[in-house]
């Protein structure tokens, strides 16, 4: 048992080392992609509003010498966060409302909870990055209470693990914490949304995947990927130890301005996913998050793109045009207008 144990948290050291790899400052990794680090000197200083992480197996993705690749370009700081545009805030979604520290109760059946407020990669567009993780951060006790209170509601059958990147925890936390769920009987599914093992596959731990392959919730992984080229050889490996598991692979991406604004874009993205069994589900149109909107795009751009998507793939391949609305009792499904084609 001591040796099983031995391997179980070298492997999860492993991950972690990665983790601890990963490029913090834009000279760095500019450095190691091949560029001259002071023509963006002009660029550098937005580190400061939102801090910069990138693993090295994801800078390893992108095209060296290439200032517009669609992966360099979610991660690099850029002088045009500093900009205020009407519209964008802090807290897009209106969350810092919740009531309980570590939930957000924002819809009738199911909850969210901050199992860890840090990411492996910190994707610039991101809609919490002014979230106050500090004071969400939450100990056993606390836990307990989160707990309680879903116990205590019915209503609720869906359990969303969230952040930051919830598998940025200890897989005995993440295994604690499903087991005390799987004792609610109306708790049917977990669902897990992360970015983590896309950015350092081995992440899918052998620990990880005992955990799920134990628990009798429904298991739900929702990545996040918005561009083909983020769809490795090594992420579908682990994809295919999940589905091993009996775990459903989700993705929904989010639609940036020069990044993956085309057609094509969106059908290599759904084509590459699929190969590596994750079905497309949500494309989001951008929350509109202060530092942010020099991603966004017009609603008729998304709207074009995916008119033309649908007429190029199947229809289990596409995914649905969203938009989170703040206060509404669901996503919010754009309509792409096909009845005027």
């Amino acid at each position: 048992m001591q040796i099983i144990q031995k391997k179980l948290l070298e492997v999860e050291s492993d991950w972690q080392k990665e983790l601890a790899e990963s490029f913090t400052t834009p000279e760095s990794l500019l450095s190691y992609l091949g560029f001259s680090p002071e023509e963006y000197q002009a660029h550098f200083k937005a580190r400061k509003l939102f801090p910069m992480r990138v693993p090295r197996f994801f800078a390893n993705l992108m095209r060296a010498k290439h200032w517009d690749d669609p992966l360099l370009q979610q991660v690099i700081p850029r002088a045009e966060e500093f900009l205020n545009v009407r519209g964008f805030s802090e807290d897009p979604l209106k969350e810092r409302s919740n009531d309980t520290a570590g939930m957000l109760h924002k819809y009738k059946n199911r909850v969210l909870l901050i199992v860890k407020g840090g990411c492996a990669i910190n994707c610039r567009y991101c809609f919490r990055r002014h979230f106050p993780y500090q004071e969400n951060s939450v100990n056993k006790a606390q836990w307990q209470n989160v707990f309680d209170k879903i116990a205590a509601d019915t209503n609720i059958d869906e359990v969303i693990f969230s952040g930051g990147d919830p598998l940025m925890a200890k897989d005995k936390q993440l295994a604690w914490m499903a087991e005390t769920l799987e004792k609610i009987p109306h708790i049917k599914r977990l669902r897990i949304h992360t970015r983590l093992p896309v950015v350092i596959p081995s992440r899918v731990t052998n620990e990880f995947l005992s955990w799920m392959s134990n628990t009798r919730l429904q298991k739900v992984v929702v990545f996040h990927i918005n561009h083909a080229n983020e769809v490795s050889p090594a992420l579908a490996e682990a994809c295919k130890k999940l589905k091993l598991q009996g775990v459903t692979l989700l993705n929904q991406g989010v639609f940036l301005k020069a990044i993956n604004d085309s057609p094509t874009a969106i059908v290599n993205l759904n084509n590459a996913l699929f190969e590596a069994g994750i079905m497309p589900y949500y494309m989001y149109l951008l929350d509109k998050v202060k530092g942010a909107a020099h991603f966004d795009i017009p609603d008729t751009s998304a709207i074009n793109i995916m008119r033309e998507v649908i007429s190029q793939q199947s229809g289990y391949m596409v995914p649905k045009l969203m938009r989170e609305i703040s206060g509404r009792a669901s996503k919010t499904p754009i309509d792409l207008n096909l009845g005027s084609q």
